[in-house]
């Protein structure tokens, strides 16, 4: 013991070891830690709002191997998913723009000299003086 043990006797219950919490912060995001609850809000027996609670606690690894990766796919937090989402959008909007051009209809040659028109430019054409 030295003098400063004598003065100050260390305490078990006050005495922190860094290497401790950083063990148990590693074993947490190694094997992950749920906090599940319900909060219930009753009135008279009538159950007026239910809210359930699930955290997961852990590293990202942890998570992919437990078939967590929605943050991955949120456009809100990854930016790789907001490229998707929005090329997708681009994609789809082709498609439909495509559709309602087919079914306008494609350009046709005519034999009154409006050649290249589509079928409304040739109606158009028709009604000049």
């Amino acid at each position: 013991m030295t003098e400063r043990d004598l003065v100050h006797p260390p305490s078990v219950a006050t005495e922190r070891h860094p290497s401790d919490l950083a063990e148990i912060l590693e074993r947490v995001l190694d094997k992950g830690i749920v906090i599940a609850g319900d909060i219930k809000i009753d009135l008279l027996d009538i159950e007026l709002l239910t809210i359930r609670l699930r955290l997961f606690i852990s590293s990202v690894d942890t998570a992919r191997r437990a078939g967590i990766d929605w943050w991955e796919t949120d456009p809100a937090l990854s930016s790789r998913a907001a490229r998707d989402t929005l090329a997708q959008e681009n994609a789809e909007l082709r498609e439909r723009l495509h559709a309602l051009e087919s079914r306008i209809g494609a350009e046709e040659p005519s034999t009154d000299g409006t050649e290249g028109l589509t079928s409304v430019g040739a109606a158009e054409e028709e009604r000049r003086p």
